[in-house]
C-alpha cells in the first residue's frame, strides 16, 4: 500500500483528533493512528474506546486500498519536524513495516495489523438534528465548566442535552452551581434529552470553528457529531439526570444590576483575603451600594471593598464561594450583570444584561452560611 501526502495537511489533521489518545490505554492498540486508504482518501481514526474521532484528507496517489495502525507519539513528533513538504507512505502489507520518504532522507516505523484496531460503532435507529457550530461551541463553553466530578453521581460529571420543537437546552451542575443555556434560534423535531460526557465535549469545543453546521445523532446509546471533515463517536452517560428546574428559585424580589467587569475585579481581590478552606465572600446590598468584604481569622487577613450598582429590593446581606462567582462572572460575556436574589439562605441567580437575543443563560451559586 503506497500513498503520496502533503507533511503539514496531515499533522493538522492528526493533531485535530490526537485529544482522544489516552496515555495509560488497556490496548495497546490504541495508542496507535488507525490509517486507512478508501476511494482516494485517507481516513485516521483515535479511540479510546468510549470516544472514537475520524477525519478525512484527499489523496492524489494512492494505489489501493488497505489499513494499517501506526504508532501516535511517533508520527506526531516526526512531522512537527517537517516543514511542508509531500511524504510518501510505503506501508509493507504482510508485516505493516512502514516506510516514509521525505525530499531528503527515509524513515522507517513499526506499524501494527489495522484490523486489530476497535471497530467505529455505528448509531442505528438514530434521530437527526443540525445545529450551528457557533450555537453548539456557546453552549459547551457556557456549561461545561459547571459539570461535576463526583464518580458516585456520574451523570453530574456531564451536560444534559435537552432537545425540544421550539429550542435546544444544555445543563450542567455540581450541585454547589448550575448552568441552564438555552438556543432560541434551533430546535429538534421531537422532544428528546441524553447526557454527554465530559471528554468529547471538550475535544469538540477545541476543534469547532466558526460559521459550519454541525450534524447531530443520537439514540439511547452514542452522539455522533459531523462536521467538515471531522467525526465524532460517544458513548453517552447512562441514567436520569436530576430536575433542575425545582431548584430555581421562581420568586427573586431583589435584583442587583452592575458592570460585570467591575465586580469580577472586585470579588477576584477582596477573595485573596478569604478563608482558603470556604473562599467565603460576603456581599452586603443596601440602596446603590454594594460592599464586598471576605475574612480570614486564621491569619487576621481582612478585605472590604465598595461599588455603586442598580439595586431594587431589600436591603440583603448574603454569603458565597468566591471561586464560583468568579468562574461563572469569567463564563458571560455581557457587560452587564443581574444577580437575583430572594433569601440569604436560598441560591442566587446570575443572568446577563442584554447581549444574544437567541441564548438565554441563567446560572445558579448556591450561597455559604455567614457567621456572625
Amino acid at each position: 500500500m503506497k500513498f503520496i501526502v502533503s507533511s503539514t495537511v496531515l499533522l493538522k489533521q492528526l493533531q485535530s483528533i490526537s485529544g482522544v489518545l489516552n496515555t495509560n490505554n488497556t490496548l495497546p492498540i490504541l495508542d496507535n493512528f488507525l490509517f486507512k486508504i478508501s476511494d482516494h482518501k485517507l481516513i485516521v481514526s483515535a479511540s479510546d474506546l468510549e470516544t472514537t474521532m475520524t477525519t478525512e484528507i484527499e489523496l492524489n496517489n494512492a494505489d489501493k486500498d488497505g489499513a494499517v495502525a501506526v504508532p501516535a507519539r511517533f508520527i506526531l513528533d516526526t512531522l512537527k519536524t517537517f516543514a511542508d513538504e509531500p511524504l510518501t507512505f510505503t506501508v509493507d502489507d504482510n508485516s505493516f513495516g512502514i516506510e516514509m520518504a521525505s525530499s531528503n532522507g527515509k524513515f522507517k516505523l513499526t506499524g501494527f495489523n489495522g484490523e486489530e484496531f476497535p471497530r467505529i460503532p455505528s448509531i442505528e435507529k438514530a434521530s437527526e438534528l443540525t445545529v450551528s457550530s457557533n450555537a453548539l461551541s456557546n453552549a459547551v463553553s457556557k456549561t461545561l465548566f459547571a459539570t461535576g466530578n463526583d464518580e458516585l453521581r456520574p451523570v453530574m460529571s456531564g451536560v444534559m442535552f435537552e432537545l425540544n420543537e421550539d429550542n435546544l437546552t444544555f445543563v450542567s451542575t455540581d450541585a454547589h452551581k448550575l448552568v441552564r443555556y438555552r438556543r432560541l434560534d434551533a430546535k429538534a423535531d421531537k422532544a428528546a434529552s441524553f447526557i454527554m460526557p465530559k471528554k468529547p465535549l471538550t475535544l469538540l469545543k477545541g476543534i469547532l470553528d466558526a460559521d459550519t453546521d454541525v450534524k447531530i445523532q443520537y439514540n439511547n446509546m452514542n452522539a455522533y457529531f459531523e462536521f467538515n471533515n471531522v467525526q465524532l463517536i460517544c458513548r453517552l452517560i447512562d441514567g436520569t439526570y436530576p430536575n433542575y428546574e425545582a431548584v430555581i428559585p421562581k420568586e427573586n424580589n431583589n435584583v442587583l444590576t452592575i458592570d460585570r467587569k467591575s465586580f469580577l475585579a472586585s470579588v477576584k481581590r477582596v477573595s485573596i483575603f478569604s478563608n482558603k478552606t470556604t473562599h467565603q465572600v460576603r456581599l452586603k446590598i443596601s440602596g446603590s451600594e454594594l460592599n464586598i468584604s471576605a475574612e480570614d481569622l486564621d491569619y487576621a487577613n481582612e478585605a472590604k471593598e465598595r461599588l455603586t450598582c442598580q439595586y431594587e429590593g431589600e436591603d440583603i446581606e448574603i454569603g458565597f464561594n468566591s471561586r464560583f462567582l468568579v468562574e461563572m462572572l469569567n463564563n458571560l460575556n455581557s457587560e452587564q450583570v443581574r444577580l437575583l436574589l430572594s433569601e440569604p439562605n436560598r441560591a442566587g441567580l446570575l443572568v446577563p444584561e442584554g447581549g444574544d437575543e437567541n441564548e438565554e443563560v441563567l446560572m445558579l451559586v448556591m450561597p455559604v452560611m455567614l457567621n456572625h
